[in-house]
């Protein structure tokens, strides 16, 4: 069933509704997704304290400034997306919240910088999301932020990146992961097409899902980049940060950090 409200607007109702089924299809990906979110707020609390100025980098549905916000009620967050459809639940959900400020934009476009209500930021992060970038525009994308994270602040990206020094116990480990998933989506919770489908099914939300669509030429976006953590390292050193390395991980799923 689809968490649809029955206001001619999305409201906060409708909007908490999306926000747990797209938790919970996230979760049956990574079962362990809560503790990669603590390891990103545990960055920004190591460089800048109770009150960051944060980047929230392809926001979806705010997941991530919804948990800082929780952690740091003094924090402040530029929420940053492409996604319509996404937006449409984090807006319904956080456009009330004067620390929360969103930008839709293309990050693939250069120019995306120039759109940013405030800069420099103390910290960026980002969740599952850039891997749908190409090479080319995720390296620049790396050199974009080395230019707006103030000296002393960090970017902090969680997602799928094999561990390359290891590559036999990666490999078994990723059979763990399977398993762990299997367990979690026994529940019968939608996948990630199965959730779509439903929110194409929303009066509500249909016309940014198909926007959406249209923007990414199917569900998925067109383009799908997932190196392992030494390249993230490498191009998060070469776009002018001071270091950066592995700060958590499980299995392929990874934290990367890097100090401006």
């Amino acid at each position: 069933m689809s968490p649809a409200a029955t206001a001619a607007c999305p409201d906060r109702a409708w909007a908490e509704a999306w926000q747990e089924s797209w938790d919970r299809q996230q979760e049956g990906y990574m079962p362990d997704r809560e503790v990669r979110f603590a390891a990103l707020l545990d960055v920004v609390e190591a460089v800048a304290g109770p009150r960051p100025l944060v980047l929230d980098l392809a926001c979806g549905t705010g997941t991530i400034s919804r948990r800082l916000l929780e952690r740091f009620p003094e924090a402040r967050t530029i929420a940053v997306d492409i996604d319509p459809a996404l937006l449409t639940i984090a807006r319904a959900t956080l456009a009330d919240d004067q620390r929360v400020r969103f930008v839709r934009t293309d990050l693939a476009d250069p120019a995306w910088v120039l759109e940013l209500p405030e800069t420099p930021v103390d910290a960026v992060l980002t969740a599952t999301a850039l891997h749908w970038l190409p090479e080319p525009v995720l390296r620049r994308v790396y050199r974009d932020l080395a230019g707006i994270v103030r000296p002393g602040g960090a970017v902090a990206n969680a997602d799928q990146m094999e561990p390359p020094d290891l590559p036999r116990l990666g490999a078994a480990l990723a059979g763990v992961e399977a398993h762990h998933q299997a367990r979690v989506r026994a529940d019968g919770r939608p996948d990630w097409d199965g959730w779509w489908d439903i929110a194409a099914a929303d009066p509500l939300i249909a016309e940014a899902v198909a926007e959406r669509r249209v923007l990414f030429g199917g569900v998925n976006h067109p383009a799908e980049f997932d190196p392992p953590s030494s390249w993230h390292v490498r191009a998060l050193l070469e776009a002018g940060f001071e270091e950066a390395g592995v700060m958590w991980r499980s299995g392929a799923g990874a934290v990367v950090a890097a100090l401006r």
